[in-house]
Formats: C-alpha cells, structure tokens, sequence
C-alpha cells in the first residue's frame, strides 16, 4: 500500500512539473524618466526659465539649508541652477569640495554616465555679480581666460572672500537658512576630494560617480532631497 502511494504522489509531481508555468527571462530594468532626463541636457526642460525669486531647499546629511535664487541677479544661470535642482540633478550627489572658513562646493554627479552627458555643456556668461560675501553663491568656472565655463558645479562662501571679487563669478543669491549646517560639512579632505573644476583633479570623481567618492573619500556630506519652495 505504502508502495502505490508513493508511485502515486510521484506522478501527481511529474505532472505538475509539466504544466508549470515556464520560467522568463526578465528584461533589465529600463532607465527611470528622471536619469533619461539627466542623461539628456538638450532636454529643453533645463531651460525652462525660473520665477523672479526661488527657493532651494537642499536635505543633507548634516542637516537642512535653503538658497534663496534671484533670477535678475543673472538670468541664465538662475535658470539653469533652478531647473538641475528641480528635476533631482544634485540627489545623492557629494559635497566634493569643503575647506573650512573658505567654500563649499558641489555638483559633480554620482552616476558616471551623467556626467559625461554634462561634459562641456557650458554656459554662457551672465554679467559679473563677484562680491563674495559670506552666504552668497554662484556658479564655479575655469578660470581666468575661460569664460563662458560654468556648468553644474555651485560653490557657497562660508566667509567673506573679497579675494575672489576680481574674478567674474556671478553671485546668484543667498543662504537664507541653515547656514550652521554649510559650516558643519565635512572638510578633512580640503583640496584632495576633487577640488575645484580648475585644478584639474575631478577626472577620477567624474569617471567613477558616488561608487569612487564613497570609496576613497568616504566621509564626504551629501545631498539626499532637494525641493523648490515659495518664497
């Protein structure tokens, strides 16, 4: 008896095996809209033009800060900062530059495929707005002799920097809350975690996104959220 149940129970297995639903390869995971969108700076939604005044309220790991963005105070920038901060461009980025008493600096994305995108998207220059306050901010660029360099990269004065005013840097707005929180970032790496887009050290950061930031500077702040407020 014990005999033909077995048999039995074996072939009720057998045919289940048989009318078992095939296994399908699943398909990789397709890009987000929000990456398809970062992986294209043509995308005429970078250019989308910002209101008068914007702000910027960016949640980091030390905490939170807002930017407040003033358009007239340079039209095409404002618009550009406003809409990469819009459509997620600085989420889960690094605070890649830091050095106490001086600025904070960020930009650099954390997906290498990104910032290849971005590679030389320049833009065009707005008139120069360089008093570097403690607080203010504006658009980093190449240097001297390379104007009409800015891209995606924002530095904040954590001091009054008169001696960057000479340069034509144009400040955009201010820090308006959660200036502690700046101070407070991370700067034991001061000028080794990629420095500022002229020194010419960002290659490595650029090619290995969050994956080499985490890495070799893993004490780095970042972004986690940022969202557009009314002023």
């Amino acid at each position: 008896m014990l005999r033909r149940i077995t048999s039995v129970l074996a072939g009720v297995v057998a045919l289940t095996a048989c009318h078992r639903a095939p296994k399908v390869a699943m398909p990789a995971t397709a890009p987000t809209a929000a990456r398809a969108l970062l992986l294209d700076p043509a995308n005429a939604e970078f250019t989308r033009q910002a209101p008068p005044v914007s702000r910027l309220r960016f949640e980091t790991s030390k905490g939170v800060f807002v930017l407040e963005l003033h358009r007239d105070w340079g039209p095409l920038g404002a618009d550009r900062l406003y809409n990469l901060a819009r459509l997620g461009y600085f989420t889960d980025t690094r605070f890649h530059r830091v050095r106490a008493a001086y600025i904070a600096q960020w930009g650099l994305h954390g997906d290498s495929s990104v910032n290849a995108a971005w590679k030389g998207r320049y833009l065009r220059d707005d008139p120069p707005r360089s008093r570097n306050t403690r607080g203010t901010f504006a658009f980093s660029y190449e240097g001297p002799g390379r104007e009409n360099t800015r891209n995606t990269q924002i530095y904040v004065n954590l001091a009054d920097n008169p001696r960057n005013d000479a340069e034509p840097f144009t400040i955009l707005g201010t820090v308006v809350e959660g200036m502690a929180v700046l101070d407070g970032l991370f700067s034991g790496y001061g000028e080794d975690a990629g420095s500022g887009v002229r020194q010419g050290k960002q290659g490595p950061l650029e090619r290995g996104g969050n994956a080499y930031m985490d890495r070799e500077f893993p004490k780095l702040d970042r972004i986690t959220r940022v969202t557009i407020q009314s002023p």
